[in-house]
C-alpha cells in the first residue's frame, strides 16, 4: 500500500503542478477533478495511468486523432432524476443527448483503433452504446431545442387548432382596423401590441366610439390601446388553446423523463468516463507542452533520472527563455543516499525538489520531463522536510519542527521509503545539531531506506565518505567568479565557499581575516581543501574537454599526413622509374653512338648490323618474362594503390568542406534506409521503438505496452538493428 503524506505533497509544490495541469482541461468538471488527484495506492494503478497518458500522448503524433471529447455538465439532471415525479427541462434533454453522442463516437473510434489504444480502448469497452435515449429525444424534440408538432398526436390537434384560430383573429383585427381608419379614429401608427396582442391605437377623443377592452394607453395620453370587441372572445378562446399545449408538452416531457430515468447509472457513468478522458488529455498536453515521456518502470529499487527538469522551473524559464539546466542522479541498493553540499544558491534545493516532485508525479499517472533511458521505481513512503517551518500557531521553532519531523520519520522509514530533507541538521547548535542529524542519518542508513539530503555540515560530509551505500554529491561553482554552474557531481563533497562569496559581495578581507582566526583551524583547512578539490575537479573537466578537441584535432592531422605520405611515396616511386628508364636509354644511346662511329670510320654495314643486333640481345636478356595476367595484375595494383591515395585526400577535403559547412549552417542529413528491428523515435518525440513490419510508406513500430502505425516519413533513426 503507497501513502505519501500531504505535507509532502505540498512541501513539493504538486498542488502547483496540478493547477497547471488543469489549464489544460475543457470543462469545469475536469478541472475539480484534476486538483484532487492523488498518487494511487497500487502500483498496478499507477502503470494503468501512464500508460493511458501515455497512449495519448502518443495519439498527437500519427495520424488517429482521438477525437473531441467536449460535453455538456449533466449533474443537475442527475440529481432531479434522482428524485421521482421530476421533470427535465427541453436544454436538458439536448444535454443527455449531446453527451450520449459524444460517448458513442468515442466508444465507437477506440474500438476501431484498439491496436494503437489498446488501455484507452480496454476503459471505453467497459461503456455500454446505447441509442435509444439519442433517438427517443430526436422523436420528441428538434434541432432548435422545441417539442415537434407531431410528439403526440393531441399535440398535433391542438396546435392545428391555435394556427386556425390565430388566421381568424388576424382576418378579424384587418377588418376592425380598416374599418376604424376609414372613419379616422385611429392615430398614425395605427395599431400595436401589448402583451402580446394586436391592438389599435385609437385617438383618446375617439375611445368611447370604438368597441373592445383597453389595454393602455400612451405616455402623453394622446393614444389609447384597445382590442377590437370582435377579436376578444377569439382570444380567450386562443388563450385556452394554449394552456392545452402547454399542458401537453408537460405530459410529453415528464413521459420522456420517466423513460430516461432508468437510464441514470449510465448517464452518470457517461459523465464520469468523459470527465476521466478530459483528465487523461490535460496530463497528456501537460506532458507534450514539456516533452515528458513514460521512462522505464523497475521492480529492483532502483532510480535513475537522467537529464531531468523540474517541471515548474522549466515551464518558467520556457515561457522567459531562459535556459534551464537538466540534472542526472542515479540511486541503487549500492548507493542510496546522497549527501549533497556546496554554498548556497548553487541549486542544492531544486534538485532535491526535482528528484520528489518527479517521484511524486510519477506515483500520480503523470509523465515526467527525463531522458527516454531514464529508469524508476515505486515508493511506499515519500517523507519531505524542506524550508524551515516555522509554526506560530503551534507555538513551534523550527528546531522543534524539525525534532518533530525526524520523530515521525523513525516511525515510518522503511527500505520502501524516499526521504528528502533540506538543510540537514540546521536550527540548533552547530556541533549538538550536527551529531543529532548525525545519528538520525545513521538510522536511516540502517533502514536501508533511499534519500537525499542537502547540507553544510562537516560531519555529515565525513559520514557520506566513510559508509559504503552512501555517497557525497556538490553543485559546481566557477571557481573565479563564485556563480553556480547549476550542475550536480557525484562522489565529492562541496564546500560552502564561505568566506569567498563573503569577499565576492563585498565584505572587507580584515574582517574575513578576523573571523578566519575566531574558528578552528583545522575546520578552516578541511573547508578549503573540499573548496581546493573542488576548484581541481573543475580543472580536470575542462582540461579533459581540451584533450579531447585536440585528440580529434591529431587524428585528422594523422589521417591527412598518411594521405600525403602516400601521395610522396607514389610520386618517389614514379621518378625512381623514370631516373632508371633515362640511364638506359643513355647507355644504349652510347652503344648506338658507339656502333655509329665505327661504322662512320670503316663502313661496314655487317659490323654495324651484328653490332645494334647484339645489343638488342643484350637488353631482351635482362628483361623479365611476364604473362599478360601478371602485366595486367601489376597495373591493376598500381592503380588500386593511386586509387587509395586519392579517396584519403578526399576524404580529408570532404572533412574539411563538412566543417565548414556546419559552421555556416546546419545541412539536413540523408533520410536513413529503415528495417525491421531497427530502433527508431518519431521526430521530436521522445518514446523508441523497434519496427515489426514495414508495408510500403507504413510501418508497424512496436512501444513495448502497445503498438502504432506511422509513416516512414515522421520516423528517425535511433540505432541499425
Amino acid at each position: 500500500m503507497i501513502r505519501i503524506h500531504e505535507k509532502t505533497l505540498t512541501d513539493l509544490e504538486f498542488p502547483m503542478v496540478l493547477d497547471q495541469v488543469s489549464e489544460y482541461c475543457i470543462s469545469d468538471l475536469g478541472k475539480e477533478a484534476t486538483l484532487l488527484i492523488q498518487p494511487y495506492s497500487q502500483s498496478e494503478e499507477i502503470i494503468h495511468a501512464l500508460q493511458e497518458c501515455n497512449e495519448y500522448v502518443a495519439s498527437f503524433e500519427n495520424e488517429n486523432r482521438i477525437p473531441n471529447h467536449g460535453f455538456p455538465d449533466i449533474s443537475k439532471e442527475l440529481k432531479l432524476l434522482n428524485v421521482e415525479n421530476t421533470v427535465l427541462e427541453l436544454e436538458s434533454f439536448r444535454r443527455i443527448q449531446d453527451i450520449s453522442l459524444t460517448i458513442n463516437s468515442l466508444i465507437k473510434f477506440f474500438e476501431k483503433f484498439k491496436e494503437y489504444y489498446p488501455v484507452l480502448n480496454e476503459r471505453a469497452s467497459q461503456i455500454e452504446v446505447t441509442e435509444h435515449i439519442i433517438n427517443e429525444v430526436d422523436n420528441i424534440i428538434n434541432r432548435f431545442g422545441e417539442v415537434k408538432d407531431n410528439a403526440s398526436e393531441e399535440l398535433l390537434r391542438i396546435r392545428k387548432m391555435i394556427n386556425g384560430l390565430k388566421g381568424k383573429i388576424n382576418q378579424s383585427f384587418t377588418i376592425a382596423l380598416n374599418t376604424y381608419h376609414n372613419l379616422e379614429y385611429l392615430d398614425d401608427i395605427r395599431e400595436s401590441v401589448v402583451d402580446n396582442r394586436r391592438v389599435l391605437a385609437v385617438r383618446s377623443m375617439y375611445r368611447r366610439k370604438v368597441k373592445g377592452a383597453i389595454m393602455g394607453g400612451s405616455k402623453t395620453g394622446s393614444i389609447v390601446y384597445i382590442e377590437p370587441e370582435v377579436t376578444l372572445s377569439q382570444t380567450r378562446e386562443l388563450n385556452n388553446l394554449l394552456y392545452e399545449e402547454q399542458e401537453e408538452v408537460n405530459r410529453i416531457l415528464k413521459d420522456l423523463t420517466e423513460f430516461i430515468r432508468p437510464s441514470l447509472p449510465l448517464l452518470s457513468q457517461y459523465q464520469d468516463y468523459l470527465v476521466k478522458l478530459d483528465v487523461i488529455s490535460a496530463k497528456a498536453k501537460y506532458a507534450r507542452s514539456m516533452n515528458a515521456i513514460m521512462p522505464e518502470i523497475n521492480s529492483e529499487r532502483r532510480l535513475f533520472i537522467r537529464d531531468a527538469f523540474h517541471p515548474l522551473l522549466y515551464l518558467t524559464n520556457k515561457d522567459q527563455g531562459i535556459k534551464t539546466f537538466p540534472q542526472t542522479i542515479e540511486m541503487t541498493n549500492d548507493n542510496r543516499i546522497i549527501v549533497i553540499s556546496g554554498p548556497n544558491a548553487g541549486g542544492k534545493s531544486i534538485t532535491l525538489k526535482t528528484v520528489g516532485l518527479l517521484q511524486v508525479m510519477l506515483q500520480s499517472g503523470l509523465l515526467v520531463p527525463v531522458h527516454e533511458r531514464s529508469s524508476m521505481c515505486f515508493f511506499q513512503n515519500i517523507l519531505s522536510d524542506i524550508g524551515d517551518n516555522q509554526s506560530i500557531e503551534n507555538h513551534l521553532s523550527t528546531y522543534s519542527y524539525r525534532l518533530k519531523q525526524m520523530n515521525y520519520f523513525l516511525k515510518k522509514c522503511n527500505e520502501r521509503t524516499l526521504f528528502l530533507i533540506d538543510e540537514f541538521g540546521t536550527g540548533s547548535d552547530p556541533e549538538l545539531g550536527g551529531a543529532l542529524a548525525e545519528t538520525f542519518l545513521e538510522v536511516f542508513y540502517e533502514r536501508k531506506a533511499f534519500g537525499i539530503i542537502t547540507t553544510h555540515y562537516s560531519n555529515l560530509k565525513l559520514l557520506a565518505n566513510e559508509l559504503p551505500n552512501m555517497q557525497n554529491a556538490n553543485m559546481l561553482f566557477d571557481n573565479k567568479t563564485l556563480e553556480p554552474l547549476f550542475k550536480l557531481v557525484l562522489g565529492q563533497a562541496g564546500s560552502s565557499f564561505t568566506f569567498e562569496v563573503a569577499q565576492k559581495n563585498g565584505i572587507p578581507y580584515s574582517l574575513i581575516n578576523r573571523s578566519k582566526k575566531k574558528i578552528e583551524r583545522g575546520k578552516v583547512r578541511f573547508d578549503k581543501t573540499i573548496a581546493k578539490l573542488q576548484r581541481e575537479r573543475s580543472k580536470l573537466e575542462k582540461t579533459e574537454r581540451s584533450l579531447k578537441v585536440n585528440e580529434q584535432k591529431k587524428l585528422l592531422e594523422t589521417d591527412k599526413l598518411e594521405a600525403i605520405n602516400a601521395r610522396m611515396q607514389k610520386k618517389l616511386e614514379s621518378y625512381q622509374e623514370l631516373y632508371d628508364s633515362n640511364q638506359r636509354l643513355i647507355r644504349l644511346g652510347r652503344k648506338v653512338n658507339d656502333a655509329a662511329e665505327n661504322f662512320f670510320i670503316n663502313k661496314r654495314k655487317r659490323n654495324l648490323l651484328e653490332e645494334l643486333f647484339k645489343i638488342v640481345q643484350i637488353e631482351n636478356s635482362k628483361r623479365k618474362k611476364q604473362s599478360a595476367k601478371q602485366i595486367k595484375a601489376e597495373r591493376a595494383k598500381e592503380a588500386q594503390i593511386i586509387k587509395e591515395a586519392e579517396q584519403k585526400v578526399n576524404a580529408i577535403r570532404k572533412k574539411k568542406k563538412a566543417k565548414k559547412a556546419q559552421e555556416k549552417e546546419v545541412t539536413k542529413k540523408p533520410r536513413p534506409i529503415l528495417k525491421i528491428g531497427d530502433r527508431v523515435r518519431m521526430f521530436d518525440g521522445k518514446a523508441i521503438g523497434s519496427i515489426d513490419t514495414i508495408e510500403k510508406d507504413k510501418a508497424v513500430v512496436n512501444y513495448g505496452m502497445f503498438t502504432t502505425n506511422v509513416s516512414v516519413d515522421l520516423l528517425e533513426l535511433v540505432e541499425a538493428k
